[in-house]
């Protein structure tokens, strides 16, 4: 998408992050999983956004000694963060998910709900593993939830309504590319006050078995999969997928 860079997507739904997706997962079973996956040690989310993760797991009674680092490349999403975070407790940095990780070194790093799949290449995806792991305690674990692409793969365009109001409506336009496993679009929010305004996003997705393979480059091994937080079974109908990868 001509113009889109890695700022885009939080400047454009910053203001809207929180009401738009407060539903997505079960945060309760998200929390408890990652708790249990960090066996106390640090804890890194990549994309930390608003802090919809971030701040509860920080504030869990369960995390009193756990420190939590988050990373984002949007300012205004860490704004709403820190504003949130009233004990600042999430050490929150600006950056991407690639060069400018901190150092750890963490027992668990997490991306949530396809946000690996903002880096919008294959190579800046193994770059991403690879900086992981450089990172990970002996043991420590990588934990990326996505969904699992459509076969056969999306093409063309599509537009739909993707909420209805009488005095508001968003509808959704996007473009998919098979071939470079590409996906792209707008919500377009167009209200009677204050007229239109333009959300873009851009991913480019990847299969379990093609993160399985950046897993192994990077030295990393699938420990675990399941369908989704709370440890619901995967299955080959599943639409989404939590991995858990391992160091050694």
């Amino acid at each position: 998408m001509k113009g889109y860079d890695d700022t885009s997507y939080g400047a454009a739904f910053a203001d809207v992050y929180d009401d738009w997706y407060k539903d997505i997962s079960d945060i309760d079973a998200t929390i408890a999983d990652l708790l249990d996956l960090s066996g106390g040690g640090q804890i890194l989310e990549l994309g930390v956004g608003t802090g919809r993760l971030a701040i509860p797991l920080a504030y869990h009674h369960d995390a009193n000694a756990i420190q939590v680092f988050g990373i984002d490349s949007s300012e205004p999403m860490l704004t709403k963060l820190r504003d949130r975070d009233h004990e600042h407790r999430v050490k929150a940095s600006l950056g991407d998910m690639v060069d400018n990780l901190p150092e750890g070194p963490f027992a668990l790093v997490f991306v949530a709900y396809n946000t690996i799949f903002n880096l919008r290449t294959h190579q800046a995806q193994a770059a991403c593993f690879a900086a992981v792991a450089a990172r990970l305690t002996p043991g420590g674990r990588f934990v990326i939830e996505a969904f699992v692409p459509d076969h056969p793969p999306r093409h063309g365009d599509d537009i739909s309504v993707r909420s209805l109001e009488s005095d508001r409506v968003v509808l959704s336009i996007s473009r998919h590319d098979a071939e470079q496993q590409l996906a792209e679009g707008q919500f377009v929010e167009i209200t009677e006050a204050g007229g239109v305004r333009l959300r873009p996003w851009s991913i480019r997705y990847a299969t379990p078995s093609e993160l399985d393979e950046m897993a192994t480059v990077a030295g990393l091994a699938l420990e675990q999969r399941w369908e989704g937080f709370g440890r619901t079974e995967f299955g080959a109908d599943s639409a989404r997928h939590v991995s858990v990868y391992r160091a050694p």
